[in-house]
């Protein structure tokens, strides 16, 4: 069961992958992004098969959520439409081929040599939220607090280069 979800949560994340960049039955922004949340939902699902919970919330709250809801403003806010088709020429389908042939052999080769056991220990079930939490909250406190203000200048800031003059 539990391979069977791994090969379904990482076709998933791929396949989604692939269409946020290269989708042939939609040029539109908004399904992009749409595939976007997709790949990252396929991504927190792997994240719970490795038993790393907290990631897995992080990046669907985080991501999927939040980054994604700023997409889609972005994109929604500067009105952008459908791209049209445009030829593909053939240097660049060759040059591509070839990239990811080399890549494919270059990543082979980088397992074949390598001196994994097939046999690796089984993770440890223990969570790391309250250390983390820990952490964040009273050693990392001031780098935490001047994030937040930072994010919050960049939200004024995008406040105020979106609004419209009124004439």
């Amino acid at each position: 069961m539990h391979d069977t979800l791994f090969y379904l949560f990482a076709a998933v994340t791929l396949l989604c992958g692939l269409l946020v960049v290269a989708n042939p039955f939609s040029r539109n922004p908004v399904t992009s992004a749409m595939f976007l949340v997709l790949t990252i939902v396929g991504l927190a699902g792997l994240f719970v098969l490795l038993h790393a919970y907290f990631l897995a919330a992080v990046q669907i709250l985080v991501y999927a959520g939040a980054v994604m809801v700023l997409f889609l403003f972005v994109i929604m806010l500067l009105d952008v439409k459908a791209e049209e088709r445009r030829r593909i020429k053939k240097f660049g389908v060759i040059a591509g081929v070839v990239c990811v042939c080399a890549l494919l052999a270059l990543f082979g080769k980088a397992i074949a040599d390598s001196r994994l056991s097939a046999n690796l220990p089984a993770p440890t079930l223990e969570g790391v939220t309250a250390p983390l939490g820990k952490a964040l909250f009273q050693d990392f406190l001031l780098p935490f607090e001047v994030l937040s203000i930072l994010l919050l200048v960049a939200m004024v800031g995008v406040i105020l280069l979106s609004k419209k003059e009124l004439k």
